[in-house]
């Protein structure tokens, strides 16, 4: 069956690629040369493309009146980076089965992918009812006992009732009413529906309006968006992916079921590549679609050039983070074969029960107070600023609490006085300040400090790696070393001249490549090259939650006797 470009693309589920596309007809049957995001490619009637993936590139928005296109109303094109918040507004049109939902609606692992519906009538489970009107959170998509379902939970007497509703399950389904609010790059990745319109409102008008803005003045209406994808793809003769967008105007027809789709060749992700056994690699590669960077390793990864990727392996890496009071600091993965040297930098601690968290056998944790503390017991000391204390450990006190003795926690001290040392108690739930004093005046290596302290851990490049061409950590006032990481690398290394190789990472590099049948001519891989790698605001916050996902949590902090 025929169809536009962009109402295919509009239908197609993720997990049905690749599709092969026949080109019907269109302005561009005659075979012209389409130039879009930098690739050139011609789209003959009669071509066949492999389309490998795709993803909303621009939203175009209509003003919405009764949930209808106003007919005054001109289309804009919307940036994904189009600032505002927005509101998803309930589809009323009901969905007719749960894998309906599944299929239109993204379901996934955070917060944007818990879509909520409700069902017009009671659907009976086997040890379970839920009620018409009843919202239904849906969780998650999985296999159970050979038949897809979704994991779903009600709440109900503030108690959350988990169950499974399998795709077979039919029934009239609407969406609920969401309170939360979105970017447009939230709703673009999680929030628009195959083949159906979305409805949002703008939920806070812009700070500041110029003539600039798509939208009219002072509007806070409802808009009507529809999604502009690019479209990656394969075409015959060609070695490189092309972008297309799926506002193109031509004709397509799904061929696939009858393609040879062997025929083209197979572009491999990072991620396809780990998954290859280790008695696989070596293996030689030509690049398809390579990253930006003009550093090495990024300049070796250029499309059209050949590399050798050696192994696939989890290293340790530390993640750090600049130390500034302003929203620009930058984060970075350091590997343990960093040369550099590092000092120490001063900790602060917002707690007593943090200092307790930093003490270590090796030293005694000396620190000032930066903030004063009353203690309501008078067993416990009261705390003035610049006081200076030596933490020594926690341990149990009895107090009198309303005429009561009461055991709390407490962490006992020596403050340092002008000629000797009191030994004091600081309750455990004290709320001060305090700014570690350092006397040790070492350089340390990165695998040393993992060694011997306790991270998160303050410092300083003292020694910038003579190694690596640029060293950008040595231009950071200061570091803190968060936590040790593990994480997933290809060792690669060019082909044609491979002097030096390169760890690359696996989830956080966008390139593609295809295999070539070349013998490589050194198993061994060269000498490898240490590299810094920075990772952007929203890599870190994906590191630090699944990394926390392995970890226990520290008991929190007592609180204060009421």
């Amino acid at each position: 069956m025929t169809s536009t470009l962009q109402k295919f693309i509009h239908s197609l589920d993720l997990r049905a690629l690749p599709r092969v596309l026949q080109i019907q007809s269109g302005i561009y049957c005659q075979g012209p040369i389409y130039e879009t995001l930098g690739n050139e490619c011609s789209l003959s009637t009669e071509e066949v493309i492999k389309v490998i993936g795709f993803k909303i590139n621009k939203l175009v928005a209509s003003i919405c009146e009764n949930n209808e296109v106003s007919q005054f109303s001109a289309k804009v094109e919307l940036p994904l980076n189009f600032p505002g918040f927005y509101k998803v507004v309930a589809d009323k049109t009901p969905y007719a089965s749960i894998e309906e939902i599944a299929t239109k609606i993204s379901i996934g692992p955070t917060r944007f992918g818990h879509p909520a519906f409700y069902s017009a009538k009671d659907i009976k489970l086997a040890n379970f009812t839920i009620k018409r009107n009843e919202q239904i959170t849906f969780n998650s998509v999985e296999e159970v006992h050979g038949m897809m379902a979704v994991n779903c939970v009600v709440v109900r007497n503030n108690q959350a009732h988990s169950f499974t509703l399998p795709f077979s399950q039919e029934g009239e389904f609407y969406e609920c009413e969401d309170d939360q609010i979105y970017t447009l790059k939230e709703i673009a990745e999680w929030k628009i529906p195959k083949c159906r319109n979305r409805i949002v409102k703008l939920s806070n008008t812009l700070h500041m309006w110029d003539s600039s803005s798509p939208l009219p003045e002072n509007f806070d209406g409802c808009l009507i968006l529809m999604p502009i994808y690019k479209v990656q793809a394969v075409m015959k003769f060609r070695k490189d992916i092309v972008h297309i967008l799926s506002d193109l105007d031509v004709e397509v027809k799904d061929v696939t079921d009858c393609y040879d789709i062997s025929s083209f060749l197979q572009p491999l992700s990072l991620e396809d590549i780990f998954e290859r056994t280790s008695k696989e690699f070596p293996v030689v590669a030509e690049i398809m679609e390579g990253p930006s960077g003009s550093q090495k390793p990024y300049s070796l990864l250029s499309t059209g050039k050949e590399i050798v990727i050696y192994k696939k392996y989890q290293a340790a890496r530390v993640l750090a983070s600049e130390m500034r009071s302003d929203s620009s600091k930058r984060h970075y993965l350091i590997p343990m074969s960093y040369k550099g040297k590092f000092k120490r930098r001063p900790r602060e601690f917002p707690t007593a029960y943090d200092l307790e968290i930093a003490r270590s056998e090796k030293e005694h944790l000396h620190v000032v107070a930066t903030k004063a503390f009353i203690s309501p017991h008078k067993e416990l000391f009261s705390v003035s600023v610049g006081d200076q204390f030596l933490v020594q450990q926690c341990q149990t006190s009895e107090v009198l609490y309303e005429g009561r003795k009461k055991l709390i926690d407490v962490l006992a001290c020596e403050q340092i006085l002008s000629d000797s040392y009191k030994k004091v108690l600081l309750p455990m739930y004290m709320e001060g300040g305090f700014v570690e004093v350092i006397h040790d005046k070492k350089q340390y290596h990165l695998s040393e400090i993992c060694k011997e302290f306790h991270l998160p851990f303050n410092v300083k490049v003292s020694v910038r790696d003579l190694s690596i061409e640029k060293d950008v950590l040595a231009a950071a006032p200061g570091l803190q070393l968060e936590e040790e990481i593990t994480d997933s690398y290809l060792l690669i290394s060019s082909a044609s001249s491979p002097v030096e190789s390169w760890e690359i990472p696996v989830y956080r590099l966008n390139m593609l490549v295809h295999l070539l049948s070349k013998d490589v001519q050194t198993v061994v891989p060269p000498v490898t090259r240490t590299t810094v790698e920075e990772v952007s605001q929203e890599e870190y916050y994906m590191l630090r939650r699944y990394e926390n996902l392995t970890l226990h949590p520290p008991p929190r902090p007592p609180k204060k006797p009421t």
